[in-house]
């Protein structure tokens, strides 16, 4: 779930588009990248599915003004504010998309099917009632940005201290990796166009903790071989796990809090 989630490509394009930065057809794009398609199902008025593009079309029609992120896992609902149903079904998909301007929320559902190197993609969007409430525990820019600096220490030295392979030479070979792709793609692919240049910071730096998360539970156990030691090495990566979402949730959620805060003045 630290790789980028589908619903923040919604937000981050979504929000891009309402705002003026890009054209509906770009934005789609964007969002659906290499799926095949995306729908979007049970909004007001609709039958049945309906495009992507209509779909947001309609979304903004109804009084959308921004879109927020939502990363739930097991007794972190981070990002939601209820009703129960639509937090369950979130927890379920590990992600969901809350409209900011009327009591909507977007839970995707992945279809896949295909061998391995041609899988078929699509995605239905289930637009279903939310809470006007404040999400659960999403930090400000600033927070996030001093939590992951923290973050990024204790994950290095969790990983070294149980001797696991993520924290040697491995790690280091894919943080440049990500490092030269991050440079040839620019910042303008790790956001969409319109938020702050604090959020794609933010986001870059809870991308590079993610890596070392993946790295570390994808390439063995190192020296840590017993269950007490597994053991011990998930429940000290938890925590910095749990900060990376929040970064994750603040940075694709910075456009929206611009527009409050801007509101408020």
């Amino acid at each position: 779930m630290l790789s980028e989630p589908r619903s923040g490509r919604l937000a981050a394009w979504g929000n891009a588009l309402l705002a003026g930065f890009v054209s509906p057809d770009d934005a789609v794009t964007a969002i659906v990248r290499d799926d095949a398609v995306h729908r979007v199902e049970g909004l007001p008025g609709e039958d049945g599915p309906v495009g992507l593009t209509l779909g947001l079309g309609r979304l903004r029609a109804a009084g959308v003004r921004g879109f927020r992120v939502a990363l739930p896992a097991p007794g972190h609902p981070l990002g939601l504010s209820g009703p129960p149903e639509f937090n369950a079904r979130a927890l379920e998909a590990e992600e969901a998309v809350v409209c900011h301007g009327t009591a909507y929320g977007l839970v995707p559902e992945v279809h896949e099917a295909g061998p391995d190197g041609d899988v078929h993609v699509e995605v239905v969007w289930h637009c279903l009632p939310v809470r006007e409430a404040p999400p659960a525990d999403v930090p400000s820019l600033g927070e996030a940005e001093r939590e992951l600096a923290e973050g990024l220490r204790e994950a290095t030295e969790v990983l070294s201290r149980l001797d696991v392979a993520a924290s040697g030479p491995v790690a280091e070979a894919a943080l440049d990796a990500y490092r030269a792709r991050a440079e040839a793609r620019g910042a303008r692919d790790v956001l969409a166009p319109g938020y702050p240049s604090r959020a794609v910071r933010v986001l870059e730096l809870a991308q590079r903790i993610g890596l070392l998360l993946s790295l570390a539970y994808e390439n063995g156990h190192g020296g840590a071989m017993s269950a007490s030691e597994m053991a011990a090495r998930g429940a000290a990566l938890r925590p910095v796990e749990r900060v990376a979402r929040r970064a994750q949730v603040a940075a694709y959620n910075a456009y929206v809090e611009d527009q409050e805060r801007r509101a408020g003045l």
